[in-house]
């Protein structure tokens, strides 16, 4: 069986593509969008079920469809506690509020070393235009295991995760 073909049109970055399902059956599902590749985006997902994850930004000047994807649901944007994430990470929330999108919560993974002063700089320059921005701490025990969902969460990234779940509306997981 043949499928009609679409018309092409203009790229709009304002409205999903025709794969994004219709916003009448959506789930009530986080999303979660990397600011680039390694930023978290599936270990946050697996940590935050049910949640939808992403991937990362594709490295566009204005990539499409963030903010249509969530629509109605809370987006979290993801980055690394570095310079160049926090970079990547303005571009990031920038993309989602061009397009009318709010950032529920701005995501920084800590890579078990300081932040630098540049990225503490550009982080505090994103937080207004987030509803928060939550910093997740190191997690030795990630290194080496198959699935995040069998590493013991220390006290402060649970705490973490319970301040993104309380921000986003989402109930924190029995003890």
């Amino acid at each position: 069986m043949r499928l009609p073909r679409r018309a092409a049109s203009s790229r709009d970055t304002g409205t999903a593509p025709a794969w994004v399902p219709d916003h009448g059956w959506q789930r009530r599902e986080l999303v979660i969008w990397g600011a680039h590749g390694g930023a978290g985006t599936t270990t946050l997902a697996t940590w935050l079920r049910p949640a939808w994850d992403m991937g990362a930004m594709r490295p566009e000047p204005d990539p499409p469809y963030p903010a249509a994807v969530a629509h109605g649901r809370p987006l979290l944007v993801t980055c690394r506690n570095t310079a160049s994430s926090a970079r990547l990470a303005t571009h990031a929330v920038a993309a989602v509020t061009r397009q009318g999108g709010h950032v529920a919560v701005l995501v920084v993974v800590s890579d078990g070393w300081p932040e630098p002063a540049a990225a503490t700089s550009r982080f505090r320059l994103l937080e207004p235009q987030a509803g928060a921005l939550i910093r997740v701490p190191f997690i030795p025990g990630l290194r080496l295991a198959d699935d995040p969902a069998d590493v013991p969460l220390p006290r402060q990234a649970r705490r973490a995760f319970n301040q993104i779940r309380t921000i986003t509306g989402r109930p924190s997981p029995a003890p």
